[in-house]
């Protein structure tokens, strides 16, 4: 039986293939003088000072490491609750903002609202709750909830979209209400994929919770940055590691985790 033959794309298709990829093509190049791509050769003249810097580096200074534990531990507990918070705020909005799911007038806003989660960067938010709260790590928890939600939101929200919509017109036909439609027809196909975006999120929350210390968040990164301002390289270069075990560690739990669940 002879092979069936591909099918032909037509003109209007392969014009707006060419218009994407040219405007990507486009971007690229208005972008890199902005981007100061040009500049990479100066990394080969700089490279002397790369490693008189990076010298200092290969000589930890664990003398303060209990310090270090204790501040990383509760890093890992802001990343935590910030992730359980924004999954908290996820699965509502995740769910009102799939098109297969929630009619328009509540998938727009949800996804409207997603959009504004996302876009503002987890240090103007915790600047904002500091500001509202106070130095300390619940700022840099509810910034970390924030942004995060608007992400898993996002996320959980396409994979609602991507479901098999077997079920769901099946529960349909027979009038169950929309809330009911979610709980036996749609989170059973996309909790898998929920677990998983979740626990990669916290991975990257461990790394972010570092960042938040700069407004008064607390964690390891407020003697980082000291150790770093101070020129003290090599206490910076005993934080890094410590850091580095602990995104390590958590990658691994992670891994474990989704293993058996997923």
């Amino acid at each position: 039986m002879p092979a069936a033959a591909a099918p032909l794309r037509t003109a209007g298709r392969r014009a707006l293939d060419l218009l994407v990829w040219g405007g990507l093509a486009l971007v690229l190049i208005v972008g890199f003088r902005g981007a100061e791509i040009w500049r990479v050769g100066d990394l080969a003249s700089g490279a002397r000072n790369m490693a008189t810097l990076g010298a200092e580096f290969v000589r930890p200074d664990f003398s303060d490491l209990g310090l270090y534990l204790g501040q990383m531990v509760l890093t890992l507990e802001m990343a935590l609750w910030g992730s359980v918070l924004a999954l908290i705020l996820a699965v509502p909005l995740g769910l009102a903002g799939a098109r297969n799911l929630a009619p328009a007038w509540l998938q727009q806003p949800a996804r409207r609202l997603l959009d504004v989660l996302r876009s503002v960067p987890d240090l103007v938010a915790g600047a904002l709750f500091v500001a509202a709260i106070g130095l300390g790590p619940l700022a840099g928890v509810l910034a970390l909830a924030l942004n995060t939600g608007g992400v898993l939101g996002k996320l959980f929200a396409e994979a609602v979209e991507a479901v098999d919509p077997g079920p769901v017109e099946g529960l349909r036909a027979t009038g169950a209400a929309p809330l009911l439609v979610a709980l036996w027809a749609v989170i059973p196909q996309v909790a898998p994929l929920w677990v998983s975006y979740f626990l990669y999120r916290f991975e990257s929350n461990a790394r972010s919770a570092t960042v938040l210390s700069l407004i008064g968040a607390g964690g390891i990164g407020q003697p980082l940055f000291d150790a770093i301002n101070a020129f003290a390289f090599d206490k910076a270069s005993a934080i890094v590691i410590v850091i580095l075990a602990a995104v390590t560690g958590v990658d691994l739990a992670s891994q474990w985790i989704r293993a058996r669940l997923i």
